[in-house]
């Protein structure tokens, strides 16, 4: 994994050391914020790029734009001040090939976006722009959800190599914030991501991205925080460093999927922060008939978020099957709470989603045919509210066959509505190792902490669970062979 980060260092150190800096005015390019600049932009980002290559450098102001596209050797440098701003008008963006935003990129090599600057969508106006042309007829809702998915993106960076994204603050997306698909060499660093302008907000969606590394960053999005997806059957995400990021959501905090039609393989997931966060801090996913493998989890910090852990297995396509295997979660601490935890923000997670109903556990959830196998918790701390109510509950503790199969379900740690148990729920998995895993409920709750369905080779070490007056036992099994703990 060191030699992603030496890589993407070398060929940036090379690109600048023969890089020239062109500034914006040069090219007629206005900063009052009120002059459309996206003619002008893309003027100075073709001449540089065949040129050979450069820096277009936006000093102090606001440049008003629209879609513009990033060619081969060209970076753009936003200085402390300089505020690209984004079109209200749907007319001014445009798709090229798969892309489709503000900023975008295709068959690009050696780009960036670099500095202190902003990147900002004025998504809230713009996508209600979108809507008043829906309801007249002229753009084309097909989901009609009210909130067409055929919005522009923030940045959407796609079929390129050798990207740098570095320091730069993405704002008020009007669809996705920053999607960066089937990228080759990809850095992202130091982004601040502020995107709550609309539904659908996701901040950092990593899309079949081969030697990726994402740090340092701190999101705030509507949607799921930092999402790794996989779009294509035949590529996925592969050597994959997510490390040193914070990150607050009205979806989820870290996710894979979905889609995961390819899949995941090679991920690292290293000190992360996930606070304030409606869904899972990470959840693991594959449900799309691609895979999930050698992912490792490391140092996880989860404060009053909805749920820390969630690993699922899905047959969403037909009869393609899903698999993951070969999974690590280690040295995490997480507080669960007991009330919604995006309470007052913009685009919050729905208020009544499967109310009134039980605090949910951490699961590992595969399916009959497909289970999970080979996963590792390890040096784990929970804190859970605990103070289960049997009246909310959809399934019993001792009928276990009633929690429903969802194979073809939307995966969310909430699918099942209701789980029998307070801590973890287990179903469908083989070769699964719980080591110093340590479970608080802070009241008295009716469930067992541990309930296993059709789990086979399983070892329970070191784990330690703790709640008031608990009057079952610690561990529920049914349908389970060579359970060791």
């Amino acid at each position: 994994m060191k030699k992603i980060l030496i890589s993407l260092i070398c060929l940036a150190a090379c690109f600048s050391a023969s890089a020239k800096d062109y500034y914006a005015s040069m090219f007629g390019i206005k900063s009052n914020g009120t002059t459309l600049n996206t003619t002008s932009i893309q003027k100075a980002i073709d001449f540089i790029s065949e040129e050979g290559g450069g820096k277009l450098v936006f000093k102090v102001g606001r440049y008003l734009t629209g879609t513009i596209e990033l060619k081969s050797n060209v970076t753009i440098e936003l200085g402390e001040g300089a505020v690209l701003v984004g079109s209200t008008n749907p007319y001014d963006y445009k798709k090229v090939g798969d892309a489709f935003g503000m900023i975008i990129a295709n068959d690009a090599e050696n780009i960036g976006i670099v500095g202190l600057g902003v990147i900002d969508g004025q998504g809230r106006e713009l996508a209600n722009n979108y809507l008043g042309q829906i309801s007249l007829g002229f753009i084309k809702d097909l989901f009609k959800l009210g909130r067409p998915f055929d919005r522009p993106h923030l940045l959407y960076l796609c079929k390129s190599k050798n990207v740098t994204l570095k320091g730069i603050n993405l704002r008020n997306s009007a669809c996705w914030t920053c999607t960066t698909d089937r990228i080759e060499n990809l850095h992202i660093d130091g982004v601040t991501v502020d995107s709550r302008a609309f539904w659908n907000n996701d901040g950092l969606d990593i899309v079949d991205c081969k030697d990726a590394v994402i740090e340092n960053c701190f999101v705030n999005a509507a949607d799921d925080g930092i999402c790794l997806k996989s779009h294509h059957k035949d590529v996925c995400n592969d050597n994959v460093i997510v490390r040193h990021n914070t990150v607050t959501s009205s979806a989820s905090g870290i996710k894979f999927g979905t889609f995961g039609v390819g899949g995941f393989r090679n991920i690292q997931i290293l000190d992360n922060i996930v606070y304030d966060t409606f869904r899972s801090a990470i959840t693991i996913q594959s449900v799309d008939g691609g895979f999930a493998e050698n992912i490792l989890v490391d140092g996880l910090k989860s404060y009053n978020t909805a749920n820390p852990i969630y690993l699922v297995v899905g047959q969403r396509r037909g009869d393609k099957p899903s698999r993951m295997e070969n999974i690590t979660i280690r040295n995490v601490y997480a507080e669960v709470p007991v009330d919604k935890p995006d309470y007052g923000v913009d685009y919050e997670g729905p208020t009544l989603e499967d109310q009134p109903r039980n605090v949910l556990p951490c699961a590992i959830v595969g399916l009959a045919d497909q289970k999970i196998e080979d996963v590792t918790i390890e040096n784990v701390e929970i804190h859970f509210p605990g103070g289960g109510d049997p009246s909310f509950a959809k399934v019993g503790t001792h009928e276990l066959d009633k929690v429903p199969e969802m194979p073809t379900s939307y995966p969310e740690f909430s699918q099942f509505k209701e789980l029998p148990a307070w801590g973890f729920y287990l179903r469908h998995a083989e070769d699964i190792t719980f080591r110093n895993v340590k479970l608080v409920a802070e009241k008295q709750d009716y469930r067992p902490a541990i309930v296993l369905d059709d789990v086979h080779d399983a070892s329970f070490t070191g784990v330690k669970t703790s709640a008031p007056k608990q009057r079952v036992s610690i561990f529920k099994a049914k349908n389970c062979s060579d359970i060791k703990k």
